[in-house]
């Protein structure tokens, strides 16, 4: 889905944090995480499954990752308490 983020924290050694953002960049796009033999795997993927890019981090210099999904509800819908 089109608003699909992850944010990915890492040890970046003597310089210290670094910080990548691996968005859906279209919509009907999805973000998908897997973690396999001690790498962690961020992808942009296609509604068939079919990977656009694939950002890959170490699992051991991994500090943080955060997934922001597509909010439900429209920005414009939400109640504003007025």
């Amino acid at each position: 889905m089109k608003g699909d983020r992850v944010e990915i924290m890492i040890d970046a050694g003597g310089e210290g944090t670094r910080t990548y953002e691996v968005v859906a960049t279209r919509a009907g796009r999805r973000v998908e995480v897997a973690n396999r033999r001690g790498v962690v795997e961020v992808s942009e993927v296609t509604r068939t499954g079919g990977p656009v890019r694939t950002a890959r981090f170490m699992a051991s210099r991994v500090l943080a990752l955060v997934e922001y999904p597509m909010a439900d509800v429209h920005p414009d819908e939400m109640d504003r308490g007025d």
